[in-house]
């Protein structure tokens, strides 16, 4: 099985990561809830990154054998 499928899907959850960033940064939360949400968004959007990528490493090594 190929593993680009989750490479794109790794690539468009940090472009989706960024863009939260770029909210934060740009000022653009109205309150201290709406930070918080968008940082929880952001360390959600992290932990799911990570799982592709642990996959796709998995899958990887898997293959070599």
């Amino acid at each position: 099985m190929s593993t680009q499928a989750f490479e794109y899907l790794a690539k468009e959850i940090d472009k989706l990561r960024g863009d939260q960033a770029v909210f934060l940064m740009g000022g653009g939360a109205k309150d201290f809830a709406e930070y918080r949400h968008v940082c929880g968004v952001i360390r959600g959007l992290t932990h799911a990154e990570q799982l592709v990528k642990d996959l796709v490493q998995k899958m990887e090594s898997s293959d070599d054998d």
